[in-house]
């Protein structure tokens, strides 16, 4: 019999026969209290001092045979304590932490005011929007792990914004994220299916990438904290069906160094080349007749990509502190190598501040100058100068926070648009939450 087992086993054995002692007891006591002068001066003395020694000895040892239960007891708590308790399998329990450690949810949503005063536009725009995101990541395992993500909007690949309005009419929520990432070698993840955008954008800045953008295809990303590179192959059009657009695809390759010249002031200098052979191809998303500001020309009876975009991309991007805030300026150029015109971009800017803790607050300020053909319209920021390319001027941002994880922030677009340069103004006001 194992130790742990021998005191309970000792109770049981001992409390039937403690209890038919303790009933003597009262019952002599309870007699005794009875045994009223009336009663007891019957009995002679002898009788009486007899039941008196009787009723001692049983006392005594019930005092006994308690004092042998508690000790028992103690024991049997000692021995309890002192051996590894029985619990839920290891196994079970195991299982149970992987799968909430597993499993991480996040997400925001943004509530915007608009107003859009386009001089080519007989009257301003103003509405109200809204951006819902949520992204679910599952971890398979210390090297693999997926994700899934959903967002308000239309299906256009550059904006998940819904405008309110239709009477409280529901609104659409697609497909925004579905990707699988692997991370078994050091520094390194390589990236498929429906991701975000895996190349560095300085100053977080629109410029050839819009933010929404959210590529298709394979990506490979390395990260050693000095030295990084981006590669990726991503689908315009996977499905090369008889009568429909043929395949077409970008590929891309990006390469940076991160060096620290101080405690608190970082240079960060990068290059990167995308091509896009899409010269004789149609428009892949919206109307045939519109490529986001790229040349199209009629080539049997069709409207088609008059240039591919080899974009050749130099960026430099330097983090100090201005007294006790963050600052931080940019600069990013961009040339397309195929195009004979048009075919230059520019972006420059700077930060201070960093919006983050309640109570604190940024400010921003960005001069871009994109022409027609420097880069592939559709991927460009869809909000400077009314979206895609050809157009130039002042992007003033400012930040603050309310609360953690809670944003109020403005943007004001000062820009001109197409050939003819019309003003083209653009105020969002945004409530920024996070989780």
């Amino acid at each position: 019999m194992k130790p742990r087992l021998l005191a309970p086993a000792l109770e049981r054995q001992l409390a039937p026969r403690l209890r038919p002692y303790k009933l003597q007891a009262a019952t002599l006591l309870l007699a005794s209290l009875l045994l009223s002068k009336p009663l007891y001066a019957a009995i002679d003395e002898a009788t009486l001092q007899g039941l008196i020694a009787q009723v001692a000895a049983l006392t005594e040892k019930v005092n006994r045979l308690e004092a042998a239960d508690q000790q028992l007891r103690e024991e049997n708590i000692s021995l309890r304590q002192a051996m590894p308790q029985v619990s839920t399998p290891p196994a079970a329990n195991g299982a149970k932490r992987a799968w909430t450690e597993r499993l991480s949810v996040k997400g925001d949503l943004r509530y915007r005011y608009e107003n859009i005063d386009d001089a080519s536009k007989a009257q301003d725009r103003n509405r109200n929007r809204l951006r819902a995101r949520i992204e679910v990541q599952a971890k398979i395992n210390d090297a693999w792990k997926v994700g899934l993500g959903l967002a308000s909007g239309s299906e256009d690949p550059v904006s998940s914004n819904q405008s309110l309005g239709g009477a409280g009419s529901s609104k659409e929520i697609n497909l925004d994220l579905a990707y699988f990432d692997w991370s078994g070698l050091d520094n390194t993840h390589i990236i498929g299916g429906k991701f975000k955008n895996p190349f560095y954008k300085p100053g977080k800045h629109n410029l050839i990438w819009d933010g929404d953008y959210r590529p298709e295809g394979l990506a490979l990303k390395y990260d050693n904290g000095s030295l990084f590179a981006n590669a990726a192959y991503l689908y315009l059009e996977s499905d090369d069906k008889a009568g429909a657009q043929d395949e077409e695809s970008i590929w891309g390759l990006q390469l940076g160094f991160n060096n620290a010249l101080s405690a608190s002031t970082q240079l960060l200098i990068g290059l990167s080349y995308y091509n896009l052979p899409i010269a004789g191809s149609t428009t892949f998303y919206g109307d045939p007749d519109d490529a986001f500001g790229n040349t199209l020309i009629m080539k049997k009876g069709e409207l088609v990509y008059q240039n591919n975009y080899e974009e050749l991309e130099l960026f430099a991007e330097l983090t100090f502190r201005l007294g006790q805030l963050p600052a931080s300026l940019f600069i990013d150029w961009v040339e397309n190598q195929d195009a004979d015109s048009n075919e230059t971009g520019w972006a420059t800017g700077f930060k201070l501040g960093a919006a983050k803790n309640p109570g604190s607050w940024q400010f921003g300020y960005i001069y871009q100058d994109l022409e027609a053909d420097a880069v592939f319209g559709l991927t460009t920021d869809s909000d400077f100068a009314g979206g895609g390319t050809n157009g130039k001027g002042h992007l003033l941002k400012a930040a603050y926070a309310l609360d953690k994880n809670a944003v109020l922030a403005i943007n004001y677009f000062i820009n001109e648009k197409g050939d003819q340069e019309h003003d083209f103004d653009r105020l969002q006001m945004d409530l920024k939450l996070k989780y």
